[in-house]
């Protein structure tokens, strides 16, 4: 892998890309260091490291942003505006049958991007105001010194502006990467957020002097990284056949090939729906939240705060989300099976699957496939999902303060600093194998 590198940066067009990406990649870093004027950060950072009610939900958006919510930056929101609108247009493809046109016709992708481009934008808007809001209530008044549209309309507009700008840069500097760079932009953004955060996880274990449990922690994080490795790379190779067709003296087809399904289809997007959904029970029920309360509404409460929260002993919380990852892998990858529409195009090429019918029978057949190899996949997310809890089990490794001591890079993040990550060495051995370099997988 060393020697690829060096081959790599010996050629001047790809050294250019390598280079200009950890430059475009040092750009978002600085600016997610720029905070929104009139925050109060000392407020905001005592909130996050004091555990308090309602912290998680702000310590798991800090996390997506790669840190840049703990001091309310610019980028605070990162680009999952563009993710989240991205979904929403995947999800509504198929459904809304003129977007379903528009996917088919020459051209329909790049259309469908801008449509991506124009839903970001109030998406982050909405996002950037109630991000605020929530972080208003939950710290206090005074974290945001000129926000409320009852107290500073002008530079709550302003707030929200400078927010939506963020994102929107942040995907422009994403899409610079695609473009100039190696690829894979709006991913590599998302990498160098949780990857910023590895350097204050591995300080806070040797501030504490804790080096045995780095050790561990380390070990651990290096297993989960193989395993994910192994699975994220697994597939059903599915054989197709391709009949012959004479055209005048040629001879077309008549080749075989293979359809690669694979175990993880849907990354780590499940992760994500299953992580935004379950923390917002406790989320609310932490404004009303009172161990000495009373009564059937206050007992309702004190019971979803204490068993539906990311902590040690809330084992319910753990099952339920381990089930909704589950849940929503099969959800999808079903959708994402369904869009792709592989028995159609096969039909259409003129393939089929060696002793089936194509049509039909073909579509079933691949779809009891894909259930069971999802099934895998499926477990596996779930797996990676409650692996910080499934840590603490063990003797030795319980942390103080009620909340899960994280992974090195926690689970979510794994997943995609690993997908990152293969992706990015499949494109330079792409890049090399054109020159007859030799690449990064033997």
């Amino acid at each position: 892998m060393i020697q690829a590198v060096r081959n790599a940066l010996s050629l001047p067009d790809l050294r250019r890309k390598i280079l200009f990406t950890f430059f475009i990649l040092f750009l978002y870093r600085a600016a997610a260091h720029v905070p929104v004027p009139g925050v109060n950060q000392e407020a905001l950072r005592g909130f996050l490291e004091g555990g308090q009610a309602g912290s998680q939900l702000i310590g798991f958006l800090d996390l997506l942003s790669g840190g840049a919510l703990s001091n309310f930056s610019v980028m605070a929101m990162g680009v999952y505006p563009y993710i989240t609108a991205s979904i929403i247009i995947q999800l509504l493809t198929p459904i809304v049958p003129q977007l379903e046109e528009i996917a088919k016709e020459p051209g329909g992708r790049e259309r469908l991007n801008q449509y991506t481009h124009w839903l970001m934008v109030p998406l982050a808007a909405l996002q950037a105001y109630g991000q605020a809001v929530f972080i208003q209530r939950s710290v206090g008044p005074d974290v945001l010194t000129n926000f409320g549209f009852n107290v500073d309309p002008l530079g709550t507009l302003a707030t929200i502006a400078t927010m939506t700008a963020g994102t929107v840069f942040a995907v422009w500097l994403g899409e610079l990467i695609t473009e100039q760079g190696i690829g894979n932009g709006i991913s590599l953004i998302i990498f160098g957020g949780i990857v910023a955060r590895l350097p204050q996880n591995i300080g806070g274990f040797v501030l504490s002097q804790d080096y045995i449990g780095l050790l561990i922690f380390a070990l651990i994080t290096a297993a989960t990284v193989a395993v994910i490795v192994f699975v994220q790379e697994g597939q059903r190779r599915i054989p197709v056949q391709y009949g012959k067709r004479v055209r005048g003296t040629r001879v077309y087809g008549g080749q075989s090939a293979h359809i690669p399904l694979r175990v993880n289809s849907a990354g780590m997007i499940p992760l994500i729906f299953a992580q935004s959904i379950m923390i917002f029970p406790s989320t609310i029920a932490s404004y009303f939240y009172d161990p000495t309360g009373t009564g059937i509404f206050q007992t309702v409460v004190n019971g979803v705060y204490e068993n539906l929260r990311p902590a040690n002993d809330a084992w319910l919380y753990w099952i339920m989300y381990f089930l909704m990852v589950i849940g929503f892998t099969y959800f999808y990858t079903d959708v994402i099976f369904r869009q792709q529409n592989l028995a159609e195009s096969l039909q259409r090429q003129g393939g089929f699957i060696p002793g089936l019918r194509p049509g039909k029978r073909t579509e079933e057949y691949l779809n009891r496939v894909l259930q069971r190899i999802t099934l895998v996949g499926a477990v596996f997310l779930g797996t990676v999902a409650i692996l910080p809890w499934l840590v603490q089990l063990l003797p030795g490794l319980q942390r103080t303060g009620g909340q899960t001591q994280s992974l090195l890079i926690t689970s979510t993040g794994l997943l995609i600093v690993v997908g990152v990550v293969l992706d990015t060495m499949k494109q330079l051995e792409a890049q090399l194998l054109m020159r007859h370099y030799e690449g990064f997988i033997k």
